[in-house]
C-alpha cells in the first residue's frame, strides 16, 4: 500500500502505459546527472568493481544496476519500493546473472537483512528521500569498512533554491510523464549538512561534485557526495 500511494507508483504506471518493457541493451555508462554523459562514471565507487558485491537503493528501470553487472562484472542488487518498476526493471535486464532486482523500501530491505556490500549507491533514488538519520546508520551497518557510500541528489540551489537551514524535508514535487506534478517530501541538504548526518552515521565525506546545465550562468542541478564508512 505504501508504494501504491507515491507519486512514484503513479510515475511507473503512466510509464507502463506507454508501452511494454522490453529487454535492452546494457548501458556504456553509469550516469549520476541530470544529464546523460556529464560527470563521472562507475569509478566513483571503486577503481576495481569484478566480483564486488554492490547495492543500489531506488533503481528504477535498472540501468544503472545493469551496467555494473555486465560493463564491470559485479554482483548488483538493486532495491525499489514501486513493484512495477522492478518489473520493468527484470524486463529489461533479467536475463543478466550478475543482477537482482527486489521489490521493498530502502530502509526496511536494510534493516532486514545482514549481507555485507561493497559498496551503496543512490542516483536520485533513496538518499534524500527517506529520513537521513535513519537510513544513513541502516546504510552504514551493511557497507564494509572503508568502502564506498556516493548519492546524487538534487542540487539544493537549483533554480535559485537555498539549502535547507535545517534537517526537516522540504516540499518538492515529481513531474509525471503527462507533465502532471505530485508533491513529495525531500532533504535538501547541502555538502556541509550532508558532511555532519554522515559524520554521525560513521562515515567520512571524501569528495562533493556540483554539476550545471551547459549553459553559462545557470543553477547548478545535480549534487553528488562520495563518503566512506569509518
Amino acid at each position: 500500500m505504501l508504494a501504491q500511494a507515491s507519486p512514484w507508483h503513479a510515475h511507473a504506471v503512466q510509464r507502463t502505459a506507454a508501452g511494454p518493457a522490453e529487454p535492452l541493451s546494457v548501458p556504456a555508462d553509469l550516469e549520476w546527472t541530470t544529464r546523460p554523459g556529464q560527470g563521472p562514471g562507475a569509478e566513483v565507487l571503486g577503481p576495481d568493481l569484478r566480483g564486488k558485491r554492490i547495492l543500489e537503493l531506488g533503481c528504477g528501470p535498472g540501468h544503472n544496476a545493469a551496467h555494473l553487472a555486465t560493463r564491470h562484472s559485479a554482483h548488483v542488487t538493486g532495491v525499489d519500493l514501486v513493484g512495477l518498476q522492478v518489473r520493468r526493471a527484470r524486463s529489461h535486464y533479467g536475463r543478466l546473472n550478475n543482477l537482482t532486482i527486489v521489490a521493498g523500501h530502502a530502509l526496511h530491505y536494510l534493516r532486514a537483512g545482514d549481507e555485507q556490500f561493497d559498496a551503496v549507491y543512490s542516483v536520485f533514488g533513496a538518499v534524500g528521500l527517506v529520513v537521513p538519520e535513519l537510513l544513513l546508520p541502516a546504510i552504514a551497518r551493511r557497507l564494509r569498512t572503508g568502502r564506498v557510500l556516493a548519492f546524487s541528489v538534487p542540487h539544493p540551489q537549483r533554480g535559485g533554491r537555498s539549502p535547507s537551514s535545517d534537517d526537516r524535508p522540504r516540499r518538492d514535487v515529481v513531474t509525471l510523464p503527462d507533465r502532471t506534478r505530485l508533491p513529495i517530501a525531500r532533504w535538501e541538504f547541502s555538502a556541509d549538512r550532508w558532511d555532519k548526518h554522515l559524520s554521525r552515521a560513521g562515515f567520512w565525506l571524501t569528495s562533493a561534485e556540483e554539476f550545471h546545465e551547459p549553459r553559462p550562468g545557470h543553477w547548478p542541478t545535480t549534487l553528488l557526495i562520495r563518503a566512506r564508512k569509518l
